[in-house]
């Protein structure tokens, strides 16, 4: 109530910690414990932030000019990361896995180039080369072990391996027009990699290489014809010949919606997977995902969250599932458990999977975010 222009919240996965920034005081990050309803501390920056990450080890306040590093036990300063490039959107990611706490940020303006940092040593790791055009969206993968991008032409979306910065995959979302990458975000398992935009399409990407196990000679005219396909590309240009051997999307959810700014994130809920994507208008769309054979992915229901009380729209049958024409609508069933699964963020720091961790146990170290005295108030 005390700050109703609030344009930044990030929660420390399921804690009770969450990181306020407002449009009142932008260069000021405010520190809450929620359930209690108390202030833990309060930092004072230079500019306006732009965005904020969190782990379990590590806090990232990310400038236009600058990064800030804190240790998020005390919440003391560890590191200023001055020269970086401009980074007008604060354009960044932090891995979810504490024991190693990857930065990862823009290295120029103009060109895709990656920074990647270790947040536990403080130190630089490696500068990937991941794209001709500027950076639009990167993400971390669970572990932490891969590092997915796009650029702001949005056609292309690569993965590299951490923390060696090499190319492991490469898939092609669209051809016919440029979009804008609005979320970027693995499954929990890594099988998976979802990106929506502002279209009205979300895609699924299915982190596979094919095998490479084929016969000397071709038994069939067409197993010849994709051998002799696949040798060509190899004289083309190497922009066409990229393009052959990209990868296109496992699994597709259609929006009725286009222009408007989402977040999608992949969940197991009740034991099967789910696409989520919530929009700016305050709608959250579940649907469903077929792991074997993909396609597209089927809605089987819609919540409204910024509505009070109970509507048409949130009741528990809200929306069923069309004929069963496929695997992924035959599973889609609505659940009869009164227990609660919609998405939120489990203690390890991943999307929900149908379970809540208490979050007393998220704190490893001498503090307890739970305690009385976990932080003393403090204004710096």
């Amino acid at each position: 109530d005390e700050i109703p222009d609030v344009y930044i919240v990030e929660r420390l996965f399921s804690s009770s910690l969450v990181v306020v920034v407002s449009h009142t005081k932008p260069r000021q990050m405010n520190v809450y414990h929620f359930k209690k309803g108390t202030e833990i501390c309060n930092y004072n920056y230079s500019s306006n932030i732009l965005s904020i990450r969190l782990n379990r080890q590590r806090l990232l306040v990310c400038l236009e000019e600058a990064i800030y590093i804190h240790n998020i036990k005390d919440m003391k300063l560890l590191k200023t990361i001055l020269d970086i490039p401009a980074n007008p959107t604060g354009l960044c990611a932090l891995s979810i896995n504490h024991s190693n706490s990857y930065v990862a940020y823009p290295g120029s303006l103009t060109t895709g180039e990656i920074v990647l940092y270790d947040g536990h040593s403080l130190k630089p790791v490696c500068t990937v080369a991941a794209h001709e055009g500027a950076l639009a969206a990167i993400a971390f993968n669970a572990l932490g072990s891969k590092l997915a991008s796009a650029s702001e032409k949005g056609t292309v979306i690569r993965v590299f391996s951490v923390p060696d910065g090499r190319k492991l995959y490469e898939f092609r979302r669209g051809m016919k027009r440029y979009v804008t990458i609005s979320s970027l975000v693995f499954s929990m398992d890594s099988q998976f990699l979802c990106a929506s935009s502002n279209t009205e399409t979300v895609h699924i990407f299915k982190l596979e290489h094919l095998t490479n196990s084929r016969p000397e000679e071709p038994s069939t005219w067409t197993g010849y014809m994709g051998k002799m396909f696949m040798a060509a590309s190899n004289y083309l240009p190497a922009q066409v010949s990229d393009m052959m051997n990209q990868d296109r999307a496992f699994a597709t959810g259609r929006l009725h919606f286009s222009g408007q700014r989402n977040i999608c994130t992949l969940s197991t809920i009740q034991k099967l997977p789910r696409l989520l994507v919530a929009s700016s208008d305050g709608h959250l769309y579940i649907y469903n995902l077929d792991p074997q054979d993909g396609g597209e992915c089927v809605l089987i229901k819609t919540h409204s969250l910024l509505s009070s009380g109970t509507t048409e729209e949130n009741k528990e049958n809200d929306l069923r599932p069309p004929l069963p024409q496929s695997y992924a609508a035959t599973v889609a069933r609505p659940s009869t458990s009164s227990a609660s699964t919609v998405p939120g963020y489990s203690e390890d720091g991943g999307a929900l999977r149908g379970e809540l961790i208490p979050e007393h146990e998220f704190a490893t170290g001498p503090v307890c975010l739970d305690d009385e005295n976990e932080f003393p108030p403090v204004s710096i």
